[in-house]
C-alpha cells in the first residue's frame, strides 16, 4: 500500500497527468516518487504537497482530508508531549474516525517522521537473551504494521525491544481488494484480509541496506530486527519464494519468520502440514546456512491458532527434528467467538486483538510443553497490558509482540505494558523476565 494506506488515483492533477483509477498502480506508486495519496473509502482528495499534487474528487473526500489534517495536528501534539490522556481523549478517537487503512497510513507516517515522545530507559529485569541475541525488553512490534520497512527507526523510538517488518513477498503485489480491514471497537479487535500487500523483496532490501549500519548499532544495543517472509499469491512454488526471501533479506535481518499461517492467502495454511512443513523448512534452513554473512539469522515459524491437536504435535515434531530456532504463536484466527458484539464481526479475514488473547496463550502453553521448552517462543495475540504479557511469558513465551493494541491505545501502550510487566514480575517474586518464562509448567 502507499504511504497513506490506499493505492490508485482518480481525477486530474494540476500538472495535467490523469488519474489512475481503481486499484491499479504503476512504478510511481511502488516507489512513491510522484504522488502521495489519502484514501477515504468514498472518494479521493488531492492537495498540493511540495512538488506533488492531490486532487479533490468529491466533497466527502475533502471533509475527510480536513479530518486527516486535524488528526495529524493532534497526533503531532500528543507525540511531542507524550501525553497519554491526550491520546485517550482526543487522538485515538480522531484516528478512529478515519477509515482503518488511512489511519494506519497516518500512524506509520508519523513513526517514519520520528514524531515520537522520549521513552524511559528499560530496567535490567526486562532484558532477555534468546535466539542468539540480547533484547533490551521482551516487547516487540508484530509483523503487519510496517509491512514495507518504512518506519523502523521511529518504531524503535517508541520503546519496542524488537521490531518485525513484513510480511514481504518476492514480487510486488497489491493484496486483496478494499475494504480489507475492519475495526471491531466494542471488542477491541480488528479483522483484516490484506492478503500480503507488499512492495516486494527488491524494495525492502533497498530500505534495509540504506539503514544497515544503523541496525547493526541498534542490534548491539539490544534492539534486533525481524523480517517476516511470505509467498506471492500467484506463486506455484512456495518453497522457492521463501528461499528467495532468505537469500535476499536474510543478511539484513537478525531473525527471519516463515509465515505459513496467514488466513488471507489461499492454500498458505496447508504448508503447516507435517510433510509440507518439513520440506519447506529443510530448504529454508539450508539456504540460511549458505548465507555469506558471518552471523546467520535465526529462523522461526509463525503458526495459526486454528490447529488440531495432531497439527500441533506434527509442527512440534518437525521443528525439533530440523532444529528450527523458534516459533511465533500465533497468527490471527478465522474463528469467531460468540462473545463478539461488533457489527462487522462476521467479515471474512483474520481476527486479532483481545478476543484472541486466551486462545493464543493456550497454544503457547501447548507448544512449550510439546517442545519440552527447548524451542523459544514469541507470543502474540491480544497483548494490551502487563498482565497479558506476563500470562504469555509464564505459559512459555520468551518474548511477546503486540499490534492491535496500538489501534486502540496508541504509542503510550508500549510504555504501559513494560511498566506493568516490571511491577508484576516484582510482585510475583521473579528477578527478571527470563526467570518467569514457562513458570506455569513448574507449578
Amino acid at each position: 500500500m502507499g504511504p497513506w494506506g490506499q493505492p490508485g488515483w482518480s481525477g486530474q492533477c494540476r500538472d495535467g497527468t490523469g488519474g489512475m483509477g481503481g486499484v491499479g498502480a504503476g512504478p510511481a506508486y511502488w516507489e512513491g516518487k510522484e504522488r502521495d495519496e489519502i484514501g477515504t473509502g468514498m472518494g479521493w482528495a488531492w492537495v498540493p504537497v511540495g512538488d506533488r499534487c492531490w486532487c479533490a474528487a468529491d466533497g466527502l473526500a475533502q471533509g475527510r482530508l480536513l479530518a486527516l489534517g486535524g488528526c495529524g495536528l493532534l497526533l503531532a501534539s500528543a507525540l511531542a508531549a507524550g501525553d497519554e490522556r491526550l491520546y485517550a481523549a482526543a487522538v485515538m478517537p480522531a484516528l478512529r474516525a478515519l477509515p482503518p487503512e488511512a489511519a494506519h497510513g497516518l500512524a506509520l507516517r508519523a513513526a517514519a517522521l520520528g514524531l515520537l515522545p522520549p521513552t524511559r530507559p528499560d530496567g535490567p529485569a526486562l532484558e532477555v537473551r534468546v535466539l542468539g541475541q540480547r533484547f533490551r525488553n521482551p516487547l516487540g512490534l508484530a509483523a503487519g504494521f510496517d509491512k514495507q520497512c518504512e518506519a523502523v527507526d521511529g518504531l524503535f523510538k517508541m520503546g519496542f525491544g524488537f521490531v518485525e517488518v513484513g510480511t514481504v513477498t518476492p514480487k510486488p503485489q497489491e493484496g486483496n481488494p478494499r475494504p480489507r480491514v475492519f475495526r471491531l471497537a466494542q471488542d477491541e479487535a480488528v479483522i483484516n484480509r490484506y492478503g500480503f500487500n507488499s512492495h516486494g523483496h527488491a524494495a525492502v532490501e533497498r530500505r534495509l541496506r540504506a539503514r544497515q549500519e544503523t541496525q547493526i548499532r541498534l542490534t548491539g544495543a539490544g534492539m534486533p530486527l525481524g523480517v517476516n517472509l511470505g509467498k506471492n499469491k500467484s506463486s506455484t512454488d512456495a518453497a522457492a519464494d521463501y528461499v528467495a526471501g532468505v537469500r535476499t533479506l536474510g543478511p539484513l535481518a537478525d531473525y527471519l519468520v516463515v509465515n505459513v499461517s496467514s488466513p488471507n492467502t489461499p492454500g498458505l495454511r496447508d504448508l503447516q502440514g507435517k510433510a509440507e512443513l518439513r520440506d519447506l523448512l529443510s530448504k529454508v534452513l539450508v539456504e540460511r546456512d549458505l548465507l555469506p554473512c558471518e552471523r546467520k539469522p535465526a529462523v522461526l515459524v509463525k503458526i495459526a491458532p486454528d490447529l488440531t491437536a495432531q497439527d500441533k504435535q506434527d509442527i512440534a515434531s518437525v521443528v525439533c527434528e530440523l532444529g528450527v530456532d523458534g516459533l511465533i504463536v500465533s497468527n490471527t484466527t478465522v474463528s469467531r467467538p460468540s462473545s463478539l458484539r461488533s457489527r462487522q464481526r462476521m467479515e471474512p479475514g483474520g481476527l486479532s486483538g483481545k478476543p484472541l488473547r486466551e486462545l493464543s496463550t493456550q497454544i503457547i502453553r501447548e507448544m512449550y510443553a510439546l517442545t519440552q521448552g527447548r524451542v523459544p517462543i514469541i507470543g502474540v495475540g491480544g497483548v494490551s497490558n502487563g498482565q497479558d504479557a506476563l500470562e504469555k511469558i509464564r505459559a512459555g513465551a520468551s518474548l511477546v509482540q503486540l499490534y492491535t493494541a496500538l489501534v486502540y491505545h496508541g504509542p503510550p501502550v508500549v510504555g504501559t505494558v513494560k511498566r506493568e510487566l516490571e511491577e508484576l514480575l516484582r510482585e510475583q517474586g521473579f528477578k527478571n523476565v527470563m526467570e518467569a518464562v514457562g513458570a506455569d509448567h513448574r507449578c
